[in-house]
């Protein structure tokens, strides 16, 4: 729980400033802030989850760039869809969910190279520097 809520801190300050910034309204860019990040929050529990309980998928985990990959995959989807919801404008929505988990995916990139060294996981993956 602890590298949940570690990442959920590092997303909400990222989701804030990028909201804030595109919309230039606090107000907007907070609630974007607080809703995006809890949402994607929940989703990156559940993939860990996922990612934890596949054997395959378990031993993938090695590779920060993968995982991080399939992360990816679901942060672009529910930054759109939220960003989309709250504003109605899909234009909007395309450039938040292009920005803010692009910027959001190189800090998970970071984090979970930490977690990683923390676990003594090491950084070979077939060989291949993760």
């Amino acid at each position: 729980m602890k590298k949940t809520i570690t990442f959920a801190t590092i997303h909400f300050t990222i989701a804030f400033t990028v909201a804030y910034l595109l919309t230039g309204d606090i107000l907007i860019g907070s609630l974007i802030a607080m809703i995006e990040p809890s949402v994607n929050t929940v989703a990156f529990y559940f993939h860990e989850q996922v990612w934890a309980k596949s054997r395959l998928l378990n031993r993938l985990s090695r590779s920060a760039k993968i995982k991080t990959t399939s992360f990816a995959v679901v942060h672009f989807s529910v930054a759109f869809s939220v960003v989309y919801l709250m504003t109605g404008d899909a234009f909007v929505g395309g450039i938040m969910a292009t920005i803010e988990p692009t910027i959001n995916t190189i800090a998970y990139y970071f984090h979970e190279k930490v977690w990683q060294s923390k676990q003594g996981q090491g950084e070979h993956w077939g060989g291949l520097h993760a």
